[in-house]
C-alpha cells in the first residue's frame, strides 16, 4: 500500500463517518460537496471530513482507494457507501439515517 494510501485508511478508520470532499462543511466548493455535507448535517452525524483540494495525492488516491471516481465519497464504519448521488437516494428513503444511527 503507499503512503497516500495509508494515510487515507487512517482517515476512514480514525471516524465511524468520513466524507472526503471538495471544501470543509462550512465552506464546500461544488455542489455536490455541498449536498453531501449537508445531508449528514441535517441527519445530526458527526463526521470527519478531508478538503481533497488541499493535497492532490489523495484527491487522485481516494479514487483509486474506493475504485470510485468522482468526490465526494462517504464511508461510514469504515466501508465506502458512495457519492453524492448514492447519499441523496439513501437519504430520501430512510437507509442513509438507519445506517448512521446503527450501533457497531
Amino acid at each position: 500500500m503507499s503512503d497516500t494510501q495509508t494515510r487515507i485508511a487512517e482517515m476512514v478508520g480514525k471516524h465511524k463517518v468520513f466524507l472526503f470532499m471538495k471544501g470543509t462543511p462550512q465552506m464546500p466548493q461544488c455542489g455536490f460537496s455541498h449536498r453531501s455535507a449537508g445531508i449528514l448535517t441535517h441527519l445530526g452525524a458527526e463526521f470527519g471530513s478531508f478538503d481533497v483540494l488541499s493535497d492532490p495525492e489523495v484527491r487522485q488516491g481516494i479514487k483509486e482507494f474506493a475504485n470510485w471516481p468522482t468526490i465526494p465519497q462517504l464511508y461510514v464504519n469504515g466501508d465506502f457507501v458512495g457519492g453524492s448521488d448514492i447519499m441523496m437516494q439513501m437519504f430520501e428513503n430512510g437507509e442513509l439515517g438507519a445506517l448512521l444511527n446503527k450501533e457497531d
